[in-house]
């Protein structure tokens, strides 16, 4: 099982309230403001306002260098190539290169590299064709800057090259025309934190000289790459987002709205949100299941018939997509069933045949949300393996690989997400020596965490409070939506949606009564009772149906109010020693035991019960009293599973527990679990 710690910071109302009357703002939005760090009424109206274009794209090293060789090329009509990537950051950022270069009259074509034939970055054989094809000037987009043989490569073959990229530099540049990196030690922008698409955006001004016309032609390129790419939005990036949101819902572009359209939310304002959860994925999922040169015809063409088709294929890509993430899923959670022990492991590394390269790192992205930990997918072909790698915050994936390096034939990424690759027969080696390191430098792994605004009284949840939280757009990473703290609630009623698919809640306080949805959790499976005390991570979203506008609530998560959430990650971890082994303290040992007596109540629960769904901490509070600590529940839940009386399956956010018929007498002494707890008691004696 995995859990997220739940954050709620302390209420600064007082400056709150003075940050409402000097801006002479409702005190609500003022302490939404506040909790993201803006207490001052500068700070708060270049926020709110959005902020200013205002980054001097000559303040980048090189950029002077960069314009010069684009104009010489431009004026003699040398051939040029962009030179992108194909995720939705990097397809924005040849678009956007592409058109502004052909629009000033360049002789110019692109190319973006096959994901699976070719992967990230330049290559010499596809310099080759491009030297082949004439080109005297390459310029590269949201790549290029660790390119330093394949740069030398293309001066060889007579091609100058102008690198622009946001990913961090090496101690060695590439020998470039020139390198535009806002990571360069020696930049002077003003701002650091750009997409690959806000330094192609940056050239494109430097070029015009003029940053106004190029967001007014671009605007919607730079807002989805930004955001495709989880860029924070802080700073310069959330006046770029914000005014691309306009140019977006200005509908000029026929690839966007073709692809809007596709996605089904056609004939509604769009927001940072839709755009992160429909378009991304959709420009991705050419990329990953077919070319990305569809997504860049999509973006590039001026012809709504055109823009149609392509966006219809795009579409089908991202069923593709979604049902092969399915089918690999399914296969992950067999795995993971068939070898619970996997689990216990720090980080996880799970492998499998010929799983598709182009999905495996959303999938691990999945994996540590349900389970809380770093988590590595590899897929298997021809006795090699490679695959992607996410991470939890305060878990630096690119150091651990980094210490496995001699296992590894390549890798690369940050400290939140990472690609590898290895012989498929140092598999075992590498899981090993991960959690090695793991185990060394982190004895208390870091947990993921939920970070509530505030709490919120039900009489709060209206619709003023939902149109001051559009004050708050464009959201995403670096200035999250907005989740809240429902606490002390009564569930009064539990209601079945399509199908039984999801849940509908009726929840009170206050003799206030709030209902609230909560998605992705089965009827069958709600494992929370009416009548029960409960504590709610929402957020609001609007809802319009003929012209009246209401407040959705939507569960993020649910707790029993009675949670004591320090001692359940605390017992998780524990519960993961006692299954790897950990050496362990006879105190340990003895306080962790479960009693013959708790055993027999657990049991004789879930007999009454066939099957059960739910999470640890829900199950206790089902439990006659005197209460069983955590640890020790959960490691009851394992002596009944070794022993062979019930099924358990972890699924993440649950524990599935199913009854087995038993045949004869069981001896739960005799369980590993037990004879592990007993021989590290006994050394009390």
């Amino acid at each position: 099982m995995g859990i997220r710690r739940w954050v709620l910071p302390p209420l600064d109302k007082e400056t709150a309230a003075q940050l409402a009357e000097d801006c002479e703002i409702n005190p609500f939005l003022a302490l939404m403001l506040v909790t993201r760090g803006i207490t001052t009424p500068e700070a708060a109206a270049d926020y709110l306002l959005g902020g200013e274009i205002a980054d001097d794209p000559f303040g980048f090293a090189d950029m002077d260098a960069a314009v010069e060789r684009i104009q010489r090329a431009l004026d003699t009509r040398e051939k040029v190539a962009v030179y992108g990537d194909y995720d939705a950051d990097g397809v924005t950022a040849t678009a956007l290169m592409y058109t502004y270069l052909q629009e000033k009259g360049a002789d110019v074509i692109y190319y973006i590299p096959d994901r699976e034939k070719e992967g990230y970055g330049l290559h010499k054989e596809s310099l080759d064709f491009l030297h082949q094809q004439g080109v005297q000037l390459l310029v590269t987009v949201d790549t290029g800057i660790s390119a330093v043989d394949e740069v030398a490569y293309a001066a060889e073959l007579g091609m100058d090259v102008v690198v622009t990229d946001h990913h961090q530099p090496q101690e060695r540049l590439p020998a470039a025309a020139a390198v535009v990196d806002p990571h360069r030690p020696d930049c002077a922008s003003g701002f650091k934190d750009y997409a690959g698409v806000g330094v192609a955006f940056k050239l494109a001004c430097a070029l015009e000289g003029d940053a106004e016309p190029v967001m007014e032609r671009f605007g919607d390129l730079v807002a989805v790459g930004t955001l495709g790419d989880v860029m924070p939005l802080q700073g310069e990036n959330r006046a770029l987002v914000r005014a691309g949101m306009r140019v977006i819902n200005g509908k000029k572009r026929p690839g966007l709205a073709a692809l809007v359209k596709a996605a089904g939310i056609e004939g509604k304002e769009l927001s940072s949100t839709n755009v992160v959860f429909t378009l991304v994925p959709r420009l991705n999922a050419a990329g990953r299941m077919d070319s990305p040169g569809k997504a860049a015809s999509l973006l590039l063409t001026d012809r709504e018939e055109e823009a149609e088709a392509l966006a219809g294929e795009i579409q089908q890509c991202n069923v593709l997509r979604q049902t092969t993430e399915g089918e690999i899923l399914k296969e992950v959670r067999e795995r993971l069933a068939r070898e619970p022990r996997l689990l216990a492991d720090r980080v996880l590394v799970i492998d499998g045949e010929n799983w598709h390269p182009g999905v495996v790192g959303i999938i691990a992205a999945r994996i540590v949300e349900r389970y809380g930990k770093p988590c590595l997918l590899l897929t298997k072909k021809e006795g090699e393996a490679k695959g992607s790698g996410r991470s939890v915050k305060g878990f630096s994936l690119f150091e651990a690989i980094c210490a496995c390096s001699e296992l590894l034939t390549h890798f690369g990424g940050h400290e939140l997400a990472a690609g590898v690759g290895l012989s498929a027969e140092n598999i075992p080696a590498f899981r090993e020596r991960i959690n090695a390191y793991a185990a060394e430098r982190y004895p208390r792994m870091p947990v993921p965490e939920l970070r509530l605004d505030f709490k919120l009284r039900p009489s709060q949840v209206d619709v003023e409070k939902l149109n001051l939280l559009r004050a708050l757009e464009p959201v995403g990473a670096g200035n999250p939506s907005p989740v809240f703290g429902l606490f002390q609630m009564r569930l009064d009623n539990i209601t079945p949606l399509s199908g039984g698919r999801h849940v509908r809640m009726s929840v009170s306080r206050d003799d206030v009564r709030l209902s609230v949805v909560k998605f992705g959790t089965p009827y069958a499976d709600f494992p929370f009772e009416c009548g029960q005390i409960l504590n709610l991570a929402v957020t609001l979203e609007r809802n319009e149906y003929r012209g009246v506008v209401t407040p959705t609530v939507l569960a993020k998560e649910i707790r029993a109010a009675e949670l004591d959430q320090e001692e359940l990650i605390l017992a998780l971890q524990q519960f993961d020693g006692i299954l790897r082994g950990d050496p362990i303290s006879p105190e340990q040992a003895a306080a962790w035991m479960p009693e013959r007596a708790e055993l027999e109540r657990v049991y004789r629960y879930l007999r009454s019960k066939k099957e059960w769904t739910g999470a640890l901490e829900q199950l206790c509070y089902f439990l006659e009293q005197p209460r069983i600590s955590y640890i020790r529940l959960r490691a009851a839940l394992e002596t009944l599973r070794q022993a062979g009386l019930i099924g358990l399956i972890d699924t993440g956010d649950s524990l599935k527990l199913t009854l087995l018929p038993v045949d004869g007498k069981v001896k739960l002494e005799d369980t590993p679990i037990m004879q592990y707890l007993h021989s590290h008691g006994e050394k009390v004696r």
